[in-house]
């Protein structure tokens, strides 16, 4: 049944592209559109060809995505030049969108290739670009109208994602009332940290697999899944993309590019000062707050939604924040309980889930 409605979707977003198309004189589609890669939500893409051009099309179920911020905040951005892709016609009723393609050349691949033959000095230069597009995004327009506002609110129920899927589900640890305590004043700890730091646009998920190599001349960086955005820490994409759930780096080039970006910052008047030793301390707090999320966002992805491809990522995730966490005076407790309570339970969790995906179809 799901199969079908799946398939019944993307024929009725193929009549919706034709129709569209026709009505922006860009020309006939040819042939059937073809899936490309997914997210970690329920949005689809699809790739279509015309005579002149390639596109993306989108399928975000209006019962489960919301395309407007899509919407708002891509028009948002394209003010603020930042290199993302053009919003060629939507139907939010019908969730249903047409975009410029920016291709299928991550930004991963290549850092990954720097990282193998420890090429720091590509890995500069690429994340170099990354920075350019992140300074016009932190001046971008975030309030008229406002964005949303990553506020104590939203922070905490990132942070308890933590609570009920990773720990509660994936690692089955039932928290007594005193870890509970603990747990939540860790959390207390790093929300009053991001909400004491400047606020300005943050897109909320500037990693490596939202970053794309252009085929373009000069050096772009195409920038995607930005329809979260919120008003929030100015630290908080900086350590999305430095401290990345997806490759890792020796701590020294991540403090160096951290503070080279800072100084960026500072220069363009995104930051109106800059204490190094305190820019740090709030870079690492805020990684740890995202990556506490990250793992309950992991697990969920499993346990909820059946897709164990993020599992093998759980391990960095982890390691980042103990250790944020044993090197922070405030994190102390925190930091024992997860290396004594938290920690020993990973591998064990993660054989099992894995092989239940395997026994389910296997990774993907």
């Amino acid at each position: 049944m799901v199969a079908s409605s799946l398939v019944q979707r993307q024929q009725a977003l193929q009549t919706w592209a034709v129709q569209q198309l026709a009505t922006l004189g860009l020309g006939e589609l040819r042939g059937d559109i073809a899936a490309v890669s997914g997210d970690a939500s329920f949005r689809r893409y699809f790739r279509g060809h015309t005579a002149t051009a390639s596109l993306m099309l989108v399928d975000a179920p209006p019962d489960k995505e919301n395309s407007r911020p899509f919407i708002d905040v891509d028009q948002r951005l394209l003010d603020a030049s930042v290199r993302v892709p053009q919003l060629l016609a939507a139907d939010p009723g019908l969730g249903f969108m047409c975009l410029e393609d920016f291709g299928d050349t991550l930004l991963w691949p290549a850092l990954w290739q720097a990282r193998h033959t420890m090429d720091y000095s590509s890995a500069r230069q690429l994340y170099q670009r990354c920075f350019d597009e992140l300074l016009l995004i932190q001046q971008a327009e975030a309030r008229h109208p406002p964005l949303p506002l990553y506020d104590a609110a939203l922070l905490l129920r990132e942070m308890r994602l933590f609570s009920e899927w990773f720990c509660a589900g994936l690692l089955k640890l039932t928290l007594p009332p005193a870890e509970q305590a603990l747990v939540e004043a860790a959390f207390s700890v790093l929300c009053d940290s991001a909400l004491q730091q400047q606020q300005v646009f943050v897109h909320r998920d500037y990693h490596c697999r939202n970053l794309m190599l252009l085929n373009e001349p000069g050096t772009a960086i195409g920038v995607i899944d930005f329809q979260d955005a919120v008003l929030g820490p100015v630290t908080y994409d900086l350590v999305s993309l430095l401290k990345d759930c997806y490759i890792e780096w020796p701590r020294a080039e991540v403090r160096e590019w951290a503070l080279a970006y800072a100084g960026q910052a500072q220069a363009r008047g995104v930051l109106q000062q800059l204490q190094p030793d305190r820019f740090l301390r709030e870079f690492d707090l805020m990684g740890a707050q995202r990556h506490i999320k990250i793992l309950g966002i992991f697990s969920r992805l499993w346990l909820r939604d059946g897709k164990p491809g993020y599992l093998k990522d759980i391990p960095l995730t982890l390691r980042y924040l103990q250790q944020v966490a044993g090197e922070q005076p405030q994190l102390q407790e925190f930091a024992h309980w997860l290396d004594s309570r938290v920690a020993p339970l990973v591998p064990a969790a993660l054989a099992a889930a894995e092989a239940a995906a395997h026994h389910h179809g296997g990774l993907r």
